[in-house]
């Protein structure tokens, strides 16, 4: 695909986004009232009473599904906390210090789509704020020393990250079925008992995320989505942009007195967070590993680490106000995607999609169906997290019914939902608000890296 193709097909998507998608919580009310009918034609009542308020009640019993809800608080830490590690003072003096090395677009958009992408693996949260910070800071020296840019490619290598997250540390589907008995709870109520027996307590990270398939086919990206990058830097033009000097926390601190003392201290601040690094190591050194990564481990360490970086409290804190914006669609969106989950499992109609899966795949062709239908929802269901909680039964039941394996399955519905993050500019806004670019402007090259990301994703499902 041509960049000038390429831009023909970005207006095609912004005319259709802006026309016809509604906002994220809009769609997953749509999404949950479409469920609620199909519910009412294609399944039976389980109960004597009305069958709409029985699916109602369904509906209302997924929305508080306790264990749900405690995955739902889990992702949104894990945003907040890799945005936190970004603002702090050490993080950002390793983003200024590499920003300072490109002499022109080529370096900056390897610089930056391989760095971005490598703290996207560690973290999405890390990933996403770090490459936009990263971009900017290009921007801004590019700017100072009169340097020809063209800015909204590097944004572009900038947002690289969220095309590789869901096969990384942070990812839902992987980091959640490495907690014991997950799966099976998922499961419970959908699956036969005999179905249910071949569910393995846990799947850690040695047959998902650090499997031999999964580090190749990251490492392929790593290489080509910069040459990629460096090739698009060639055969386009450098762009005007206009950017003051991005600051975090710049304002005064006022006069400190009394016991507010202890929230700048940097004895306190550093000998919690060394608290904290003891408590994470003699807690999760067995399963650090066994490689069996959970959203809490991933969690306590990064809580950690952050208030090591940050030093006091007053810092952490501000930086945790700061990050924290960025968490609401998680906290309202998700328990409409838990509901529409309830819907479908006490309804029966995960097991009838799952059966339909069965009926129209094989061993061979599951994975790929799914790796589509993940980047099809995503672009309705804008979160990994969500995603999995309504998608996640649906490819496990298919799977076990076919003889798939479950770790296969699993990658195939991450790579799904992460490549079309590159069409779907829902989590490209915080990386727009700062880097004060429009969607508009850095489609045309996410689009293209989309679609190299099909081709080396439906490459490694077929060969692995």
């Amino acid at each position: 695909m041509t960049y000038f193709s390429s831009m023909k097909i970005t207006k095609s998507i912004e005319v259709f986004f802006k026309r016809f998608m509604p906002s994220p919580f809009t769609i997953a009310i749509l999404l949950t009232l479409i469920t609620i009918v199909l519910a009412l034609i294609f399944t039976e009542p389980k109960g004597d009473s009305l069958y709409l308020l029985e699916i109602l009640s369904f509906w209302e019993s997924g929305i508080w599904n306790n264990a749900l809800l405690v995955f739902a608080y889990q992702m949104m830490l894990i945003l907040v906390l890799g945005h936190v590690l970004v603002l702090s003072v050490p993080v950002n003096k390793i983003i200024i210090a590499l920003s300072k090395n490109i002499k022109n677009t080529s370096d900056a958009v390897v610089l930056v789509s391989v760095t971005t992408m490598l703290m996207a693996f560690l973290n999405w949260g890390l990933g996403l704020i770090f490459g936009a910070i990263l971009a900017r800071k290009v921007g801004e020296h590019a700017q100072k020393h009169n340097i020809p840019l063209n800015y909204p490619l590097v944004g572009a290598a900038g947002y690289g990250g969220l095309m590789v997250w869901h096969g990384g540390i942070s990812g839902s589907a992987p980091i959640k079925v490495a907690e014991n008995n997950h799966i099976q709870d998922l499961m419970e109520g959908v699956s036969a008992t005999e179905i249910l027996n071949q569910i393995p307590r846990s799947i850690n990270f040695d047959v998902t995320i650090f499997s031999m398939s999964n580090i190749l086919i990251f490492g392929m990206l790593l290489v080509l989505v910069p040459l990629v990058l460096k090739r698009l830097s060639k055969v386009t033009e450098s762009t005007n942009f206009n950017l003051d000097v991005y600051k975090f926390n710049s304002k005064p601190v006022e006069a400190i007195n009394g016991a507010e003392k202890l929230d700048f201290s940097s004895v306190l601040g550093i000998g919690f967070g060394v608290i904290l690094l003891i408590a994470f190591f003699y807690q999760y050194w067995g399963n650090l590993i066994s490689l069996q990564i959970t959203p809490n481990m991933l969690n306590f360490f990064m809580l950690a680490l952050g208030v090591l970086l940050h030093k006091n409290f007053n810092n952490f804190l501000k930086a945790v106000q700061e990050a924290i914006k960025g968490t609401s669609g998680i906290l309202i969106q998700f328990p409409l995607y838990f509901g529409i989950m309830g819907i479908m499992k006490s309804s029966g109609m995960v097991v009838m999609m799952s059966d339909f899966f069965v009926s129209v795949a094989t061993e061979s062709t599951l994975p790929i169906f799914t790796f589509f239908s993940a980047g099809l929802v995503n672009l309705f269901v804008p979160s990994g997290g969500g995603q999995w909680a309504i998608q996640g039964p649906i490819i496990i039941e298919s799977a076990l019914q076919l003889g798939v394996p479950l770790p296969k399955i699993i990658m195939a519905l991450a790579y799904g939902d992460q490549v079309t993050n590159m069409l779907q500019p829902f989590w490209a806004l915080p990386l727009l608000g700062i880097t004060k670019l429009k969607a508009k402007e850095i489609l045309p090259y996410t689009l293209i890296l989309m679609m190299l990301g099909i081709v080396v994703f439906i490459s490694g499902l077929i060969l692995f």
